[in-house]
């Protein structure tokens, strides 16, 4: 029976679509996360009679034909790149990007990664790095002398060093934006690499043109709204809930089918 089949994909898709969810949810406190949106299509249709075609040979054309769908899929897990509110930590090495951009990381074999999430620290070296250890790049390296570090929205950073009157600049971040942010492959602990449908990464300053500003002390917090995910998790399981009734209601059919045939 067809309806078997067919309510089956339904509650695997929404399945997943809880999966989607709960990830979410489970991400609320994470910094610079962005919330995912589970997107379904339709399957094949089988078709039982055209639409359009000559009835039997006469001139009349059929105006409608009969398909029957044979269910549903997840087509795409889409990240949601809306901007997250910003947190004030007083942290002079927390950096949060208001706007578009990524802070560029050298990762695992020096590969250059992406996050926003601006959490940085320094190293025994004084270079600025992410909680997991990993180089802000370009690499900037803080002097062990330095008595305090100011880096202002165009990404300069200055240091007081110890019997200096004026600030020293000791180097500048540089941001990337990407054609499609949303076609970066999450490598998890807020990490992100591009892809073929992220597109080429275009290297700027912050402030420029199509360019967020860097503001320090903050943080972007997770885009996740709680009574939204909550919203969306109540109807995935509805949807979940009418899909097993679909099974129930075509097995027993198919059992009082059975024993009429008996």
């Amino acid at each position: 029976m067809r309806a078997l089949a067919i309510a089956a994909t339904g509650m695997s898709a929404q399945q997943q679509n809880i999966e989607v969810i709960s990830n979410n949810i489970a991400n609320i406190n994470t910094t610079g996360f962005k919330r995912a949106r589970a997107e379904f299509t339709d399957l094949l249709y089988q078709t039982e009679r055209l639409q359009g075609v000559s009835n039997r040979g006469r001139d009349a054309t059929v105006p409608q034909g009969s398909q029957f769908g044979l269910g549903v899929r997840t087509a795409a897990v889409r990240s949601l790149q809306q901007q997250g509110a910003m947190t004030n930590t007083g942290n002079p090495y927390d950096l949060s990007l208001n706007g578009r951009g990524w802070f560029q990381i050298l990762g695992a074999d020096n590969e250059t990664v992406y996050t926003r999430a601006g959490s940085f620290s320094t190293n025994a070296n004084g270079e600025l790095v992410t909680v997991d250890g990993y180089q802000l790049s370009p690499t900037i390296t803080v002097p062990s002398n330095a008595l305090s570090v100011s880096i202002s929205q165009t990404g300069v950073v200055s240091a007081m060093i110890a019997g200096q009157t004026d600030p020293q600049q000791i180097g500048q971040i540089t941001i990337a934006t990407f054609p499609n942010d949303a076609g970066l492959e999450a490598l998890g602990g807020n990490l992100f690499r591009q892809t073929a449908a992220s597109g080429q990464p275009v290297v700027g300053v912050p402030g420029d043109p199509g360019f967020g500003v860097v503001n320090q002390g903050y943080l972007e917090s997770s885009n996740v709204d709680p009574v939204k995910e909550l919203t969306n998790l109540i109807a995935a399981q509805r949807a979940f809930e009418l899909n097993s009734k679909v099974i129930q209601a075509a097995d027993e059919m198919a059992g009082t089918v059975s024993k009429g045939i008996r």
